[in-house]
């Protein structure tokens, strides 16, 4: 069966997407509670209920905001699969990035793009040039923001397409499929995601996230993420009488971070590179913490520049005897293709079922992660497939509908290859 979804569907799953993104789910780095912040629970409970309605009777939120839901399958007992086909897991995260705002989002909506350059705001602009996927998303609706908050599209078009894809196979019965468990997850943005996940208790045996971007995307591989934090202690004193006597932390601070590579930072880096990202300095003349991402695809370069940071921090301390620097790096996640290359057919399914779509897979590696790194790492193979948003963290993102729609029909036709191959 080829799936296509019709134009109420296609309605339907902009309604969602346009509900959802209204929820402000902002979570917040420096909460010590899962969920980091309450309000995001208030979009798990809606989705809570709107699974129950669609008929996934046990559908429920836990202490922590994950949602959890099952489909169950709806194979003939007489079907050559019956009882074989694994357990696949649809998952997406409800929260928003911690840095830009989520709050009182106002959707823009264009019919029929023509190409063009988009006046989002009386100061910003989406031009073609800095956004290239633009040109290939000619006579789409694209929603996009209004310059003053996020759109939501990460991951609010990945739990539409879910939500979507739930009811439209409600609606096809005939349309063959496996058991399915539905995960909405919280704080993913800040790394958090899968912190209190227990994959034993949500019974997959494989899975994928809609939270990619580009059409076509199916990402197997992530960076390895350790996360640095640098503390700087210094000494103050009255500045009149200082002289000799004075350790400023935010000058050693300013210091550590201008002695990075330049070669090494985010911005100078792209594809396979991995980087060191500086991305929060905060304190006084006392004590002054700086917060570092250190990104690779693999372990040894991901040692490489922690190393780097390491004889920056020595060279600064040369400069600055009296101050007490200290690092201090923990472990965020790793590589999931070391995981996903132990057993392929979790990739090669998802990528025979783009192409049903009518699909070019466009497989590729992240740079960034997902909840499926650590999921991977947790006994859950789980690849990322697209969900269609553009410029993610930015008050200038923007999501093609038909991308969305395409990622619908693509999980499906994953979901009807699973079939076939059991």
């Amino acid at each position: 069966m080829n799936v296509k979804l019709n134009s109420n569907h296609r309605q339907t799953l902009m309604d969602r997407f346009l509900r959802y993104v209204k929820i402000d789910t902002q979570s917040n780095e420096d909460s010590e509670t899962s969920p980091s912040t309450e309000k995001q629970k208030d979009l798990s409970r809606l989705l809570a209920q709107e699974l129950r309605d669609l008929g996934c009777n046990d559908a429920e939120m836990n202490e922590w905001g994950y949602v959890t839901a099952t489909l169950p399958a709806n194979l003939s007992e007489d079907h050559p699969a019956a009882g074989k086909v694994p357990t696949i897991g649809l998952l997406a995260h409800v929260d928003t990035y911690f840095s830009t705002s989520g709050k009182d989002v106002k959707p823009q909506i264009i019919e029929n793009y023509t190409g063009t350059d988009i006046q989002i705001s009386a100061e910003q602009t989406l031009t073609v040039s800095d956004n290239p996927n633009l040109a290939k998303c000619i006579d789409h609706t694209l929603i996009h923001t209004d310059g003053t908050t996020l759109l939501g599209a990460d991951d609010k078009a990945g739990i539409a397409e879910i939500m979507t894809l739930i009811a439209w196979l409600k609606e096809n019965p005939d349309f063959v499929h496996g058991p399915l468990r539905i995960g909405f997850t919280t704080d993913e943005e800040i790394g958090r995601g899968t912190e209190n996940f227990d994959v034993e208790d949500f019974a997959a045996d494989y899975a994928y996230t809609l939270d990619g971007s580009e059409l076509g995307e199916i990402e197997d591989e992530t960076f390895c993420a350790d996360s640095a934090t640098v503390t700087i202690s210094g000494h103050d004193v009255h500045p009149g009488y200082a002289k000799d006597k004075l350790v400023n932390s935010l000058r050693v601070a300013a210091a550590i971070i201008e002695k990075i590579d330049e070669k090494f930072l985010p911005e100078t880096t792209e594809d396979r590179e991995p980087y060191l990202h500086p991305y929060i300095a905060s304190g006084d003349v006392t004590k002054t913490e700086i917060k570092v991402l250190v990104r690779s695809f693999t372990v040894k370069d991901l040692e490489e520049r922690e190393a780097h940071l390491a004889e920056v921090v020595k060279e600064v301390g040369r400069r600055f005897p009296k101050a007490k620097i200290e690092i201090d790096i923990e472990e965020s996640y790793r590589n999931m293709g070391y995981k996903i290359k132990e057993d392929p057919k979790v990739l090669d399914y998802a990528i025979e079922g783009i192409k049903r779509a009518g699909v070019e897979p466009l497989r590729q590696a992240i740079r960034g992660g997902t909840d499926g790194a650590r999921l991977s790492y947790m006994g859950l193979l789980t690849p990322n497939i697209w969900a269609g948003g553009q410029n993610f963290h930015s008050v200038q993102e923007w999501v093609s509908l038909e991308w969305m729609v395409k990622a619908v029909e693509a999980t499906a036709e994953i979901l009807g290859v699973w079939v076939e191959r059991s």
